[in-house]
């Protein structure tokens, strides 16, 4: 085998199916051989939406090249979820990026047309009200061109789509604002994917469920795009049906959660707690989401960037405050990895689990929890508390029986894919 330093020879393969839309494949590296490829073929047009997969292999050792680096001709990244038309397509593999120094007297490049990948985003219509029958549930491939506007955080209800997978649940030892006796590392694997909430629920999305406004910063020009407070595990899933949990997943028909599964045909409910910090962490291991640790337990530079807290607003409240003080308007601070915001900080969030001081460090499947408590979890900290309370690993459960109210204590929704 020799280093390629001129031309890239390239075998070619698609789909072996007589119906293939990716024709006329071809490639070749770019002089003066620096790695990029130009890349050709055509779609014929006969699948409704081109979605390509594309990879690589060194055909003389038989191991996979990623084919991450990949641009169309005008320099936008290409992704898995690029839309292709149909007819002539260019593109620019930069192969020395993906794979340096690759060595071979072949590369296998494929080019085949997959289904679409599932949406990422979910949409429920909340703006007919208290008394609608139903409410429209749409999907989103992406953000909007035009971000998340405040409609997505009142009248609509936006939730990203998290896969299906495992993390380590729990913060390391030495981790600034460790609480040693609540968080213990351990694995934890989830085997379904789930929708959560972009944003906490806000109040006006509360209102228009529930017809009604609980919450403490009532402040008639501030209050809609807030998150939602003073409501309880009972005023979220019912006292009734919605107390049986985990023994069962039912919520009475009046409760938020009933009314909502009712006008959607959706599962919606509060997440277990493993689904909160496998969502809020979005494969970091730090203490805070962004990729930062903290270098203090009280006031703290990097947890000023993700979330309102006591030392960047939190202070000076009101009932009739503006989102200076208090809780701040959702969506207002740094979001995670999978585009979550306000998972640390704002409000403190609860989860289906009954509260157990220690998870324990076996490694588990789908945890739920304790089979029965006295009180609730919490996570995620909240705008009257310090750094180390809002870091990605805090469990609390003050506030938590489920009848407990609190200006603290809110939710974000998910809803549980079959």
């Amino acid at each position: 085998m020799k280093r390629i330093l001129g031309l890239l020879f390239l075998s070619f393969c698609a789909a072996a199916m007589a119906d293939d839309p990716v024709l006329n494949l071809s490639a070749r590296q770019r002089y003066p051989w620096n790695g990029k490829v130009d890349v050709s073929f055509t779609i014929t047009g006969e699948t409704e939406e081109n979605y390509l997969s594309i990879t690589a292999t060194n055909a003389a050792t038989g191991a996979t090249i990623p084919v991450r680096t990949i641009f169309d001709a005008g320099g936008a990244a290409v992704t898995p979820r690029t839309v292709f038309a149909p007819g002539a397509v260019s593109l620019v593999w930069d192969a020395g990026a993906d794979a340096p120094g690759i060595v071979a007297d072949e590369v296998a490049l494929s080019v085949v047309a997959v289904p679409p990948p599932p949406p990422l985003y979910l949409v429920v219509d909340l703006s007919a009200g208290a008394d609608a029958a139903s409410y429209p549930v749409s999907c989103l491939a992406d953000v909007p061109a035009g971000g998340w506007t405040d409609e997505y955080k009142t009248t609509k209800l936006v939730l990203r789509r998290i896969e299906a997978g495992s993390f380590t649940m729990g913060s390391p030892a030495g981790e600034v604002g460790r609480y040693d006796d609540y968080e213990a590392q351990h694995e934890v694997s989830l085997t379904k994917a789930f929708w959560i909430g972009v944003y906490e629920l806000t109040q006006r999305q509360w209102e228009l469920v529930m017809g009604n406004k609980p919450s403490y910063f009532s402040n008639a020009s501030y209050y809609a795009a807030r998150p939602v407070e003073q409501v309880s595990y009972n005023d979220i899933r019912g006292s009734s049906s919605g107390a049986q949990w985990p023994a069962s997943n039912a919520v009475d028909a009046s409760s938020f959660m009933g009314r909502l599964r009712a006008r959607t045909g959706l599962e919606f409910d509060l997440p277990t707690e493993a689904q909160w910090e496998y969502a809020c962490r979005a494969g970091t291991t730090t203490a805070l989401n962004s990729g930062k640790n903290l270098t203090d337990t009280e006031s703290d530079a990097n947890m000023d960037e993700v979330g309102r807290y006591l030392y960047n607003g939190g202070s000076g409240f009101s009932s009739s405050c503006t989102t200076a003080n208090g809780t701040a308007k959702v969506g207002s601070y740094l979001p995670n990895a999978w585009g979550l915001y306000d998972m640390h900080g704002n409000v403190y969030e609860w989860c289906l689990d009954w509260w157990q001081s220690s998870l324990g460090t076996s490694a588990v499947t789908d945890p739920k929890g304790a089979s029965s408590g006295s009180y609730r979890v919490e996570r995620g900290g909240g705008w009257y508390y310090a750094a180390q309370d809002c870091r990605s690993a805090i469990r609390c459960s003050i506030y938590c029986a489920p009848s407990g109210r609190s200006s603290y204590l809110g939710f974000r929704p998910v809803s549980i894919l079959p």
